[in-house]
């Protein structure tokens, strides 16, 4: 099992003020899966991907990871795994500015010294699995949104991570080239990878396998997609 998930908790705390965000979140993930977690602003979707990929911490609960219980793991230890482990595609796309498309994919193999991989053999080389060879040298402000989350999406896959989470990957992005980035995320699925997609959108959740639904902190439905939505290149996502 990747990730188990049992009786999570997640509480803020703001001078007399508690914020009471999940309550009692339950489920698992198997390697490979593409889970879409989809629900309106302010059911917690985000504070539980911030759980899952070591961003932040439940409050009460167990979070077991590759069969490792992860619950209390002190921060660098959280880092460490986070750095190896997890891979993020955000989207605001987080990309450092006035640097090129290859330095960006580069650092995060360059900031936790992995040994595995030449640094810049491995970047180029993800960048062309993402079609994106010909813009290397390229700043980040020369290139389209729908290229900038290509990057975003190659700097999450250079550390050859355990699980990817794509939080509203489109949402910045014109139907066309949303339209493209979820074929890129199906297509890497289909490779191997698993995929966690955290989204508000009905229509972008029903690209993954399996949609988790929650609402105001509470998962309410955890499904197989039956009528699984494949996109093309192309498409136009509605």
């Amino acid at each position: 099992m990747l990730i188990s998930l049992h009786n999570i908790t997640k509480e803020f705390h703001n001078e007399e003020v508690v914020t009471k965000v999940l309550h009692g979140i339950s489920f698992e993930v198997e390697a490979g899966e593409f889970i879409s977690i989809m629900g309106p602003s302010g059911s917690g979707k985000s504070t539980l991907m911030h759980i899952m990929g070591f961003l932040d911490r439940a409050t009460s609960g167990v979070y077991k990871f590759h069969e490792k219980n992860v619950t209390g793991l002190q921060d660098d230890e959280l880092a460490a795994w986070r750095n190896t482990k997890i891979g993020f595609v955000f989207q605001a796309f987080n990309l450092l500015p006035r640097t090129s498309v290859l330095e960006n994919v580069k650092l995060p193999l360059v900031y936790c010294h992995h040994k595995k991989f030449d640094p810049t053999q491995r970047a180029v080389k993800v960048l062309e699995s993402v079609g994106l060879g010909h813009r290397l040298e390229y700043h980040t402000n020369q290139i389209s949104g729908g290229e900038k989350q290509r990057v975003a999406i190659a700097r999450a896959l250079v550390n050859e991570p355990s699980v990817i989470f794509a939080d509203e990957p489109t949402g910045n992005l014109d139907s066309k080239s949303g339209a493209q980035i979820m074929k890129l995320l199906q297509d890497l699925n289909e490779d191997g990878n698993t995929i966690i997609l955290v989204t508000h959108e009905t229509y972008t959740s029903e690209h993954a396998k399996r949609i988790i639904k929650i609402m105001d902190g509470q998962i309410t439905d955890d499904y197989k997609v039956q009528h699984r939505r494949r996109a093309h290149d192309g498409e136009l996502l509605k």
